[in-house]
């Protein structure tokens, strides 16, 4: 692409931030897309964890995994500094700004609009055929 021997393409991650820096051109963010078209946030990820490790191993996972966001959000100057390291050469301004692009209250929980925006995408990609069947999402939670 930056070669110049393609019409389009589709950046993700720091992708983002540095396009224009390519000589690059946006067409459109998938985020506001998503958002003008559902009003919802667009979900970029989540852990997946087996049903069948049983209610109390799904509860300590959650509590951890949310105890080390938590941490990571408290601490936020001491998780940049580590971040940069895997910032794919972004500066510390770019690197803190993409971080606060993906961790952020959504990363804590997801909350009922999050939700509804994982759902929404699942049911979208199922009509759209990418999906085989429905799916039947259960959200954890790291309270009992």
């Amino acid at each position: 692409m930056a070669a110049g021997k393609s019409d389009a393409g589709l950046l993700i991650h720091e992708g983002q931030l540095t396009f224009g820096d390519r000589g690059l051109h946006l067409w459109a963010d998938m985020g506001e897309w998503w958002h003008g078209e559902t009003g919802l946030p667009l979900p970029l990820g989540g852990n997946v964890v087996r049903r069948d490790l049983g209610d109390e191993l799904l509860r300590a996972i959650a509590r951890d995994m949310k105890a080390s966001i938590e941490y990571g959000l408290a601490h936020r100057a001491e998780a940049l500094r580590h971040a940069q390291g895997f910032s794919r050469g972004l500066d510390a301004v770019r690197t803190d700004q993409f971080i606060g692009m993906y961790v952020n209250a959504y990363t804590v929980d997801y909350g009922p609009t999050g939700r509804r925006a994982v759902a929404e995408l699942l049911r979208r990609g199922h009509r759209a055929g990418l999906i085989p069947g429905p799916i039947d999402v259960a959200f954890l939670s790291a309270n009992p």
